[in-house]
């Protein structure tokens, strides 16, 4: 059976932070995304699209 690594550092993954091998690799993949170092594709919303719902 094959599993994947950790996709921050890939070591094996750990059971209890998976899919990341340690909680410090969790944590870095969290800091990422509080820190605009991922994005969804998709062309940018404006403000007044993001106040009407759009």
């Amino acid at each position: 059976m094959s599993t994947k690594p950790c996709p921050i550092c890939k070591k094996p993954r750990n059971e209890d932070f998976s899919p990341f091998c340690s909680s410090r690799c969790r944590d870095k993949d969290l800091s990422a995304w509080f820190n605009d170092g991922y994005a969804v594709a998709g062309d940018p919303a404006s403000p007044e699209d993001i106040a009407k719902g759009d």
